[in-house]
């Protein structure tokens, strides 16, 4: 059986490293304004052997809500859809950015016990507004296939 908490701790180091930018897991990250990032867990789906089979495959897909928000340095700004679809970017980037020539991803995804065989766009939902807080966040959901290492 492949657990899930650290696949998920470390698709949170790889977004935080590879975009600069924070990581919440399913909340908001303490005292950082926007930009950020949420990542969430979303429910699995399971079939095939029980749980205790060592040797199963896992799929597990993740949101990552992108947040952007107003400019602290400027009165009155907003969240905007360019920033929005900008940290959208970076996070199809680091996780399914692949080198031309080798194929390899460009960013590892290490995780104990597993290997990761497939990672793909799961859904896109794009962009949402909420004016009363000035906040703009784009919604993309990724599977992330694993094997036993």
């Amino acid at each position: 059986m492949i657990d899930r908490l650290p696949v998920t701790m470390a698709l949170s180091a790889l977004l935080t490293s590879a975009t600069n930018l924070p990581v919440g897991r399913g909340s908001k990250p303490p005292t950082a304004p926007p930009p950020y990032f949420l990542l969430y867990a979303m429910p699995a789906t399971l079939s095939g052997a029980p749980l205790a089979d060592e040797h199963e495959d896992a799929s597990f897909v993740y949101q990552v809500t992108s947040v952007s928000g107003p400019d602290p340095t400027k009165p009155d700004s907003r969240g905007v859809a360019d920033q929005a679809e900008w940290m959208a970017d970076k996070v199809r980037k680091a996780f399914l950015g692949r080198d031309p020539v080798t194929g390899l991803w460009l960013r590892p995804l290490t995780i104990p016990g597993a290997k990761v065989i497939a990672r793909s766009l799961d859904a896109e939902a794009g962009g949402t507004n909420d004016p009363a807080d000035a906040i703009m966040s784009y919604v993309q959901r990724f599977r992330f296939d694993l094997t036993p290492a």
